[in-house]
């Protein structure tokens, strides 16, 4: 078993910059893929970015690309997202995701095991 945990989130205005970071478990971080997804009130799940298990493919979604980044340090167990000129589109529950696999996948299904989110809120 898996257990995520992410941190990061808060309040910020319209922008401005926000780091969050995911601390897995155990001693085979490095065997699983990493997402991050983000889901707003009333809106489904929402792909945001995926790295495979040694941080050689990464992935992002369409509305984030270019402004966030996603990079993961296997040592500290731990992925991170950078999120630059943040809008107020942004605000939604982030959540970290994680599947031992090699290549990430884009969708909520391709992955197993999930942290219990941290909100990121982004005033205009």
């Amino acid at each position: 078993q898996m257990q995520l945990v992410e941190s990061g989130g808060g309040m910020v205005q319209a922008g401005g910059s926000l780091r969050l970071s995911c601390v897995g478990s155990g001693r085979t971080f490095d065997r699983y893929s990493l997402g991050w997804f983000r889901q707003a009130p009333g809106k489904e799940r929402e792909f945001v970015a995926s790295i495979s298990d040694l941080g050689r493919r990464i992935a992002y979604g369409s509305s984030v690309k270019g402004r966030f980044t996603m990079w993961r340090d296997n040592a500290k167990n731990t992925g991170y997202l950078e999120m630059n000129a943040l809008k107020f589109e942004d605000t939604a529950v982030y959540y970290c995701a994680a599947d031992e696999r090699n290549r990430p996948a884009n969708t909520a299904g391709g992955y197993t095991y999930w942290g219990q989110g941290t909100q990121v809120t982004v005033s205009s």
